[in-house]
């Protein structure tokens, strides 16, 4: 009887494996400052299934994204949301940045911003307030790394806590 229940326990362990699996919830968000150009480089990372989650439940938009189906309506919803979850301070003042652009790599859309025109030596603290995906994803966590002049300064944000600062 013992070997009979061993048996059935084995041949049944690979189906509660897909049944307990967790799905993280997270983004990379690298900060960096380009001296050369005189700017803040930005680039976010986050998954592509997540992303087209939330553009169903915000916008009731279809994104297909990375496919031959994606519209140009689904990149004007990506920025429009990109806009309204993540927020640059320079010095405790807002900053508008420019949205570059994306590109996709495997399961991860890969966002390019910049804030141009800092002068490293006027900059007293650098904010981001990154709430992508926390409106959808109660364990979502936003990962920011700051890289500028020399120092290195990492944050988790989550929905509780959705801002990082360094100071200089």
């Amino acid at each position: 009887m013992y070997h009979l229940k061993k048996g059935v326990f084995l041949l049944l362990l690979p189906f509660f494996a897909f049944t307990v699996a967790h799905k993280f919830y997270v983004s990379v968000t690298n900060v960096n400052y380009s001296e050369k150009d005189e700017a803040l480089q930005i680039t976010s990372r986050v998954f592509i299934d997540d992303l087209e989650k939330v553009l169903k439940e915000r916008y009731d938009i279809e994104a297909h994204l990375a496919t031959d189906e994606e519209s140009e309506l689904t990149q004007e919803y990506l920025e429009k949301y990109l806009r309204a979850k993540f927020v640059v301070e320079v010095n405790g003042n807002t900053t508008s940045y420019q949205y570059i652009g994306k590109k996709y790599d495997n399961d991860v859309v890969i966002f390019y911003m910049e804030v141009p025109k800092v002068k490293l030596a006027e900059v007293n603290s650098i904010q981001i307030q990154n709430e992508m995906l926390t409106d959808l994803f109660d364990e979502q966590q936003n990962i920011v790394h700051f890289k500028i002049s020399g120092k290195k300064k990492s944050f988790v944000l989550m929905k509780e806590n959705t801002k990082g600062v360094l100071n200089l």
